[in-house]
């Protein structure tokens, strides 16, 4: 199954961040960068980020912008003024060629509970619904807001504009009898101001944790898209779309190990694509406890080991992998749901939602 070496390159985790979590030797801790996804506005150079994370802990989905190469910070306009809009911790945002912000976000003002029962093994009436707005000032003011669906949406991961000008993010449904979680995409041809869904991925599973979840998307060269897809089979699930994600076909499992945690895709200036990623067990070897195979967690049993962050990176469109470097570690908690971005070639700003990596590596180092 495993197209890189069997085993993780070991770095020395020698630096210690201000959150306790042990990184690479020669990486930085950045301890004032927002957790979330980055972008940079092609016509004055500023980066703006849809935060997740510090300094977002009491407005999460706030969007931040900085004129000095992440030195400081300063928030935008609020999606919604008056408060019907409360983005959860997690979403996706990009900037199109034009200077559109775009960010697609879980409303919380219209949470529902989430409530498991355990002998429907469902959630009936569970509701998150997906939201996505856009921004032609910078960030000052959000226009054409719209709501795209009302079920459960565990997260929107992940946002792209392709070479053709379409934007595309990924998103999730949460679907019913019995209950576990979908992927799908949405996708614009006219900057944001209408969208169009994507077959659901539907593979079944039965739990709050079951189904396919939290996806990261990529285009590659031959112009295809695809999406690598949380699993709970100890290993990242493939999907392609031929067609700028109106639909994914064919999908199958990815040949990475995995735990049941989302990965993160992202190409690089000089042409290569890079993963982040929980691998299925500590580089040691050791075995982790394994979640569900109740129908309450999920139906199978699954490692959702998170402690080690992994980086590697493909120079054949994903078809092979470098071997995986562990970059971040923490031995009492998570360092997961990662984010790069790369403010200048070869440098690379890595954040984990949780729980609060945030630091700056530079890629010589990773293949030293």
């Amino acid at each position: 199954m495993i197209r890189y070496s069997e085993n993780a390159s070991q770095a020395s985790l020698s630096t210690v961040t201000a959150e306790g979590i042990r990184i690479h030797e020669r990486a930085d801790d950045m301890p004032n960068l927002p957790i979330g996804r980055f972008a940079r506005m092609p016509t004055d150079e500023r980066i703006f980020a849809l935060a997740c994370g510090f300094p977002a802990r009491g407005e999460p989905g706030a969007v931040f912008v900085s004129s000095d190469e992440g030195e400081t910070w300063v928030p935008t306009g609020a999606f919604s003024p008056d408060g019907s809009l409360l983005p959860t911790d997690s979403g996706a945002f990009t900037i199109t060629a034009q200077g559109t912000l775009i960010a697609a976000f879980s409303n919380g003002a219209e949470k529902s509970a989430f409530s498991w029962d355990p002998v429907l093994k469902d959630c009936p009436g569970a509701r998150l619904p997906t939201y996505v707005t856009r921004s032609l000032d910078g960030g000052q003011t959000w226009q054409d807001t719209q709501k795209l669906h009302d079920e459960w949406t565990g997260a929107n991961r992940d946002m792209l504009q392709a070479r053709d000008g379409r934007i595309v993010f990924t998103s999730m449904k949460l679907l019913h009898n019995p209950g576990r979680h979908s992927v799908l995409t949405y996708g614009s041809d006219d900057e944001g101001v209408t969208w169009i869904p994507s077959n659901v991925i539907d593979l079944g599973g039965n739990g709050h944790h079951d189904g396919v979840t939290e996806a990261s998307l990529i285009e590659l060269k031959d112009g295809r898209l695809l999406k690598y897809i949380r699993t709970n089979w100890g290993q990242l699930w493939r999907a392609f779309s031929s067609d700028g994600g109106r639909s994914w076909h064919p999908h199958g499992p990815a040949g990475i190990d995995a735990s049941s945690t989302p990965p993160f895709l992202e190409r690089l200036s000089d042409g290569q694509i890079a993963l982040l990623w929980n691998r299925q067990f500590p580089q040691n070897g050791e075995s982790t406890p394994w979640r569900g195979g109740d129908g309450i967690w999920s139906a199978t049993p699954a490692s959702n080991f998170r402690g080690e962050l992994c980086l590697s990176f493909s120079d054949d469109e994903c078809e092979s992998w470098s071997p995986p470097v562990v970059i971040a570690q923490r031995d009492e908690g998570e360092v997961c749901y990662p984010y790069l971005f790369e403010p200048e070639p070869g440098v690379f700003w890595i954040m984990a939602h949780r729980f609060g990596l945030r630091m700056r590596l530079r890629q010589e180092d990773v293949l030293r």
